[in-house]
């Protein structure tokens, strides 16, 4: 069943209770949705699960951040997802959300991830800063007299005489995405910050720099291209001069096809983002609905593949995939609070 079709379900009748959803009748596949950053890890160590246990493969779909917080904190019952992976942090809306429906959110940081601004192999070299690409994409910038106006750069080189001479067009996620969310956060609002104009106003006024910061263009220069970070790929691939917005993962597992711009002088490479050198970095989650945990099958198994030092270490499979591991230590301590499905508190 997929749950992008259940959104018009609401909590009561259509929606079974813990108590009811015995285990004689609760599903016997665990179903996973969110981030498509966390898709991929997610996927493997559902597959490696399958593999390795006689519980069925869990069901992962890429429904980004958003949508999967929006599923797994409609309730609780067969018809709702188990896990939501999430390449940011819950928001306090969706966990007061969450609460009110009934569910106890179990929080799983699994490492961390670069967010990379790419291009075809074959399309310019691109060395900017957060700045230039806040001047690039923000909806309005501040003009000389220090008023908010629509974004009149066309070119990189408007932005920056540096910067290539060509059309500024980037493919990338929508509202719903944590990608997004985190892009606006790291590189929008840290590029904003630099703008004295922006500067003051943020002492002045934080909630209207954030709108300013968190504003990205609607003329074209920048194009929602949904929640499949593949279609960006193969788009990219197809128009040499446009750039998309995606995460460091993705730019490993398509080394061949794409590069990644170096962003305030540093390259989006592995060892720099674990290093915490390059800039627009972020962590990435998943989430357990503790009212399934002994109702749904496998789930406390499941997570505990996902937390063993042969999945998330440093030498795990998942480093092969792109993912940038947690210190020794945190990983120590969220294994043991993963194992126990201790509730987060916000």
């Amino acid at each position: 069943m997929k749950f992008t079709k259940i959104m018009g379900l609401v909590a009561g009748a259509a929606l079974l209770t813990t108590t009811a959803m015995s285990t004689a009748h609760a599903r016997d596949q665990i179903q996973i949705v969110g981030s498509s950053t966390v898709f991929p890890f997610s996927t493997s160590v559902a597959e490696q699960f399958g593999q390795k246990t006689s519980f069925k493969t869990p069901v992962v779909e890429s429904t980004g951040s958003g949508g999967g917080m929006k599923l797994f904190c409609t309730g609780v019952g067969e018809g709702t997802p188990d896990v939501t992976n999430s390449s940011r942090r819950i928001k306090e809306s969706e966990f007061k959300l969450c609460v009110e429906n009934g569910v106890t959110p179990v929080e799983v940081k699994i490492g961390f991830d670069g967010i990379v601004l790419a291009n075809a192999k074959s399309g310019p070299v691109l060395d900017i800063t957060r700045e230039q690409i806040f001047r690039a994409l923000a909806k309005e910038l501040p003009n000389e007299k220090g008023e908010m106006v629509a974004n009149p750069n066309k070119t990189w080189a408007d932005v920056d005489p540096s910067l290539p001479n060509i059309k500024i067009e980037v493919l990338g996620p929508p509202p719903t995405s944590g990608t997004r969310d985190a892009f606006v956060e790291i590189a929008m609002e840290g590029g904003a910050k630099k703008i004295e104009a922006l500067a003051a106003l943020r002492k002045a006024d934080k909630g209207a720099f954030k709108k300013a910061a968190h504003a990205i263009r609607e003329d074209g220069a920048y194009v929602e291209a949904g929640e499949n970070d593949n279609l960006i790929i193969q788009k990219l691939e197809a128009n040499s001069n446009a750039f998309g917005v995606f995460g460091f993962s993705f730019l490993d597992q398509n080394a061949d096809k794409v590069k990644g711009a170096v962003v305030n002088g540093v390259a989006p490479e592995f060892e720099n983002i674990a290093a915490g050198d390059y800039q627009i970095s972020r962590s990435l989650f998943f989430y357990v609905k503790k009212e399934h945990v002994g109702v749904i099958p496998g789930i406390e198994e499941f997570v505990a593949e996902f937390t063993d030092e042969d999945t998330w270490g440093e030498d795990g499979y998942l480093a092969d995939k792109g993912l940038i591991p947690l210190p020794d230590a945190d990983r120590e301590a969220i294994a043991e609070s993963a194992k126990a499905m201790a509730p987060m508190s916000f």
